[in-house]
């Protein structure tokens, strides 16, 4: 009976936990939709199909860009090894101060800082891989000088084995120059990553794409794939004039 009545009290307060972190992210979206990008927080299906292409069993550094209210962080801390760090970026302050209240684990690093920041922030911790990056980001309210900024802060810290996972809403419309136009992470993602498979999360608040990144495209890998372009080039016979 008191075992019955527990349960029943964690999960009461477990629903008043979301309750109380869905008004707080309404009211945020509300004052700055542009940074927020959504209504709601991720429901735990988006957050699954974030986690669902990446090693979680031998993950030792994962990285979460923009944790919201912790609906992602959440699920990234049941599936982690206990030994794993989880480095989470937040820059709405109420958003970490809810983290911090409802969510105690010692593998959580909760940075108040902002994406771009990465680079820094992994240096001071003493991280110098991860093992994948887990976004939240809305690119499409990003601009593209940002998120170029972004790839390159992260990329010293990748190589072959990690793993970019990203979300967008299928709306995916973007608002840029005046205009309204729709938006696509595909190709922005592809001159990063060798590989980007894409899957639709229907059961989500909106309905949104999730993006799966591997074979982090480096420096040394361009420039060898332009070298052997070149080299091609330069083997074909020339045309002669019509």
């Amino acid at each position: 009976m008191m075992k019955n009545f527990a349960t029943c009290k964690n999960s009461l307060s477990e629903v008043l936990r979301e309750i109380q972190g869905f008004k707080m992210f309404a009211l945020a979206a509300a004052s700055d939709f542009q940074n927020i990008a959504s209504v709601a927080p991720s429901s735990r299906r988006l957050a699954l199909a974030m986690l669902e292409g990446l090693p979680v069993d031998r993950v030792r550094t994962v990285i979460e860009l923009g944790a919201g209210t912790g609906a992602i962080t959440r699920v990234l801390l049941e599936y982690v090894p206990p030994q794993a760090t989880v480095v989470a970026f937040e820059i709405n302050p109420e958003f970490v101060s809810y983290i911090r209240k409802t969510l105690s684990d010692p593998r959580l690093v909760l940075l108040n800082a902002r994406a771009e920041e990465a680079g820094r922030e992994l240096r001071r911790l003493g991280y110098s891989r991860i093992d994948a990056v887990v976004s939240s980001l809305s690119l499409r309210f990003m601009p593209d000088h940002r998120q170029r900024i972004l790839q390159e802060v992260l990329s010293p810290f990748m190589d072959e084995r990690s793993v970019y996972t990203q979300y967008q809403y299928i709306h995916g419309m973007r608002y840029e120059n005046g205009k309204i136009s729709r938006h696509s992470s595909l190709p922005f993602l592809r001159r990063y990553f060798r590989s980007v498979q894409c899957r639709t999360i229907w059961r989500n608040l909106p309905p949104a794409q999730v993006f799966t990144c591997r074979g982090r495209i480096t420096k040394d890998h361009a420039l060898g794939a332009r070298s052997i372009r070149e080299h091609r080039n330069a083997a074909l016979p020339a045309r002669e004039p019509a």
